[in-house]
């Protein structure tokens, strides 16, 4: 699969992506491909399981960024989603968000394994 093949997969806008990365295909492709190797998303799980909600604010919104940055619009959407809830603690819908954010990161895991 190319990379531009990758962000169609998870729902993403590869000239958008492109475009952050000032229409350097390579740089892009680098710096997706270290994506999985951020722990940012399991410590947000983490902190989400153990109700610590201010850490869990800290870091859905640094995974925002991190999905903004590299173009990652569906888990950035999802983690803004999340970020948002998270703003003043908790809120009810928490649980469903973190697991739109889990559902999101998964797919960008599983389609970033089968790029070429």
């Amino acid at each position: 699969m190319t990379l531009k093949d990758f962000y169609d997969k998870i729902g993403s806008d590869y000239n958008s992506a492109l475009l952050r990365m000032g229409n350097s295909e390579k740089m892009l492709d680098k710096f997706v491909r270290k994506f999985p190797n951020d722990k940012t998303a399991e410590q947000l799980f983490e902190c989400i399981s153990k109700e610590d909600y201010q850490l869990a604010f800290r870091m859905a919104h640094t995974l925002k960024g991190l999905c903004a940055n590299l173009g990652l619009d569906r888990l950035q959407k999802a983690a803004s989603d999340l970020t948002e809830a998270l703003r003043n603690q908790v809120a009810p819908n928490t649980p469903q968000l973190c697991e739109t954010v889990r559902a999101e990161y998964e797919k960008v895991i599983s389609g970033l394994n089968e790029l070429d």
